[in-house]
């Protein structure tokens, strides 16, 4: 059992195939835990983060890191890069906290007479899907609610519709987007949310998904619960500061943690959704034989670690 990467006329073949139950070969294939895929990987199916598409987020005690998907809302990326770069969100405040929803915050508030710089857009087009023409797509094997096909597009999770070549990211725990009023085209990334709870999945395709934590979600998921609509604080001695927030190649080399992501196109890739999909530990008398696209993790490790 692999995991589709091919044309839409292969997907429609593999997906009745690939939905069924694990067969016995696929179930000792699958005897491997994850940790055991992950340890026996080799070097060349894992990928540095890119330090341009990188965010560096000081919270108090601790840094999250955020990692951008320009091949999905670019427009929205470098508006957040040239707001990064012009300090905005240093000294901006969480003032959202919504139990098993998200976490959010926005930029700064500007001084007496200070205007965001002139290559700064204060609402854009919103980017809710793009063309799904050339993408790496790999394809879970399993029907999904939402989407026609799920999978990972560079390890970001996503959905795609061969028919209409369009697809989208979607929201799973740790995604990042960008929050809008009711008009489309009211989000520019002057505001920034996190899913810290269940995956709201119907909001995809409804605002413009612009990255993924890879580290330091423990920071963003704990924080105390706002009281208010929305889970909105219900007062500014409650919000919580972000010290700074810098882009990777911003920062002197020697300053930043650098990650590596495994390939969502590798053959390691495969087999950890399989490990994940038909577990096989003693603990499980009933193994589930599928997996839902925000309960696939794709690993990430300090490089240097493995």
């Amino acid at each position: 059992m692999r995991l589709v990467a091919g044309t839409a006329l292969a997907g429609t073949i593999a997906m009745t195939a690939l939905s069924a139950p694990a067969t016995a070969q696929e179930r000792s294939a699958a005897a491997r835990t994850a940790g055991e895929v992950i340890a026996s990987s080799r070097e060349d199916e894992w990928r540095p983060l890119d330090p341009d598409n990188t965010l560096y987020v000081e919270i108090g005690d601790g840094l999250v890191v955020v990692e951008l998907a320009p091949e999905f809302a670019p427009r929205h990326i470098e508006n957040i890069q040239a707001l990064v770069r012009g300090g905005y969100f240093d000294g901006a405040a969480i003032t959202r906290s919504q139990d098993n929803y998200v976490v959010q915050w926005g930029i700064r508030a500007l001084a007496e007479g200070e205007a965001l710089s002139e290559d700064i857009a204060i609402s854009l087009p919103p980017e809710f899907e793009t063309s799904a023409s050339g993408l790496p797509f790999a394809r879970l094997p399993d029907p999904d609610p939402y989407a026609p096909e799920v999978g990972f597009v560079r390890g970001f999770p996503a959905g795609r519709d061969p028919d209409a070549d369009r697809a989208w990211m979607t929201h799973c725990y740790g995604v990042v987007a960008v929050p809008r009023g009711n008009d489309p085209s009211s989000g520019s990334g002057a505001g920034l949310y996190v899913v810290i709870g269940h995956a709201p999945r119907h909001l995809d395709r409804n605002l413009t998904v612009i990255g993924r934590v890879v580290s330091g979600m423990e920071r963003l998921s704990t924080l105390p619960r706002g009281r208010g609509p929305l889970g909105r604080y219900e007062s500014e001695a409650q919000w919580i500061y972000l010290e700074s927030v810098r882009l990777g190649r911003d920062l002197p080399a020697a300053e930043r943690t650098e990650f590596e992501v495994m390939r969502t196109e590798s053959e390691s890739f495969e087999d950890l959704v399989l490990a994940s999909r038909s577990r096989q530990e003693s603990f499980f008398v009933h193994p589930s034989d599928r997996i839902g696209l925000c309960n696939v993790r794709v690993p990430i490790r300090p490089i240097g670690s493995n």
